[in-house]
């Protein structure tokens, strides 16, 4: 079996992780913490981090470091995962969808305007599998308006936006280190900020917000949700490797593309924008002809030993949020067609080449057939 991801450890990581072992610093306390924090944040041009057990967890201190209230507003797509939408709720507002782009999956910038009004209080901003969102056009839609941005960049560790990184413009920005990202820590995420209140702010929230003139005592709900100083050295030994990912990344997806170009298939193939340089998280595809769903096609690569994950479920159309009677009347065509047509091929960090052309001659056997 081809599996769908797999992550590449280093030497270095058994070695932190052993020296976290020896020292018996094991828990949410320790300099592997400190470092990959601080490493972190420069690394993305923020100045201060907060590590979490995940990047739903960074996603839900940083929307409840904004003290939402009932009946605010955040401006969200509609394609992405069910996290963004679970921590608007957790925080107290009410996530307000807008489409996605067919080429980089994206929100729909032009879509935007439209959705603004009194009671929007923020924009989250998910960078899609790697390809940053169109950043001018955001800042230039919320200029001047009292809208805060966040950024979601779990899927796009160091892709860039005009050569400036991802996670360099939000007033929040999160970040997954779940098993199958660029980098990870297993599970665990990060959420980084410029702004101390809400950096202090977001610590106390991962730590059960328990209250600083006396301890066990609560004047706020928090959260337990800290990362431990064994989490932190794999990421710090990941995030020494990061150059030579992002260049794997790239190069697979280059391979992929360079060959499934010359099948011509009836499929569209992941792209980059002029303005952004993509890390290309994971290589999606898109059936161009209705012949065929992706869940049929996922389950033809299966059969050739080939693992896939279909693309994300619109919000709208999630079970959980017809239960709640949320995005009742609301059609996303785009984040629809994906949904029903779009998977992901095998991308992980382990990938050769023999690999990249046996799934590649499989999957246009599969789409030859008549």
């Amino acid at each position: 079996m081809i599996n769908v991801s797999e992550p590449k450890l280093s030497p270095k990581t058994k070695d932190y992780v052993l020296d976290c072992i020896k020292t018996e610093w094991i828990s949410s306390s320790g300099s592997y913490l400190d470092t990959f924090e601080k490493k972190w944040a420069k690394y993305c041009n923020k100045k201060y981090a907060v590590s979490v057990t995940s990047g739903t967890a960074a996603l839900i201190v940083a929307l409840k470091a904004l003290n939402l209230k009932s009946g605010d507003e955040v401006i969200m797509p509609s394609f992405t995962i069910i996290s963004c939408a679970l921590a608007v709720i957790e925080a107290g507002a009410k996530p307000v969808l807008v489409d996605c782009d067919l080429d980089t999956w994206c929100i729909k910038t032009d879509e935007i305007k439209k959705k603004i009004n009194r009671r929007t209080k923020a924009i989250l901003i998910v960078h899609m599998f790697g390809h940053p969102a169109n950043m001018d056009e955001i800042k230039k839609i919320i200029k001047n308006k009292k809208i805060d941005m966040i950024e979601d960049a779990a899927e796009s560790h160091g892709s860039k936006f005009k050569n400036e990184v991802v996670g360099s413009f939000g007033k929040i920005s999160c970040f997954s280190f779940y098993v199958n990202k660029l980098i990870t820590t297993g599970e665990g995420g990060m959420a980084l900020t410029n702004d101390k209140n809400l950096y202090n702010k977001m610590k106390n929230l991962r730590n059960l917000a328990f209250n600083k003139t006396r301890r066990f005592s609560h004047n706020e709900i928090g959260y337990n949700y800290r990362m431990t100083n064994i989490q932190a050295a794999i990421g710090l030994s990941q995030l020494e490797k990061i150059k030579e990912h992002i260049k794997i990344k790239r190069q697979n997806t280059f391979l992929y593309n360079k060959i499934l170009r010359s099948y011509d298939l009836p499929i569209s193939l992941p792209i980059e924008k002029k303005w952004a340089k993509s890390t290309f998280w994971m290589y999606g595809i898109v059936l161009k002809k209705k012949k065929m769903t992706a869940k049929t096609l996922s389950r033809k690569l299966f059969e050739n030993k080939i693992e896939t994950r279909p693309l994300f479920l619109g919000m709208h159309e999630q079970p959980v949020f017809k239960k709640l009677s949320l995005f009742k009347s609301d059609n996303y065509p785009n984040t629809e067609y994906l949904s029903k047509y779009g998977l992901y091929l095998p991308s992980g960090l382990r990938l050769n080449k023999s690999k990249i052309e046996l799934i590649c001659k499989t999957l246009k056997s599969i789409l030859s057939e008549k």
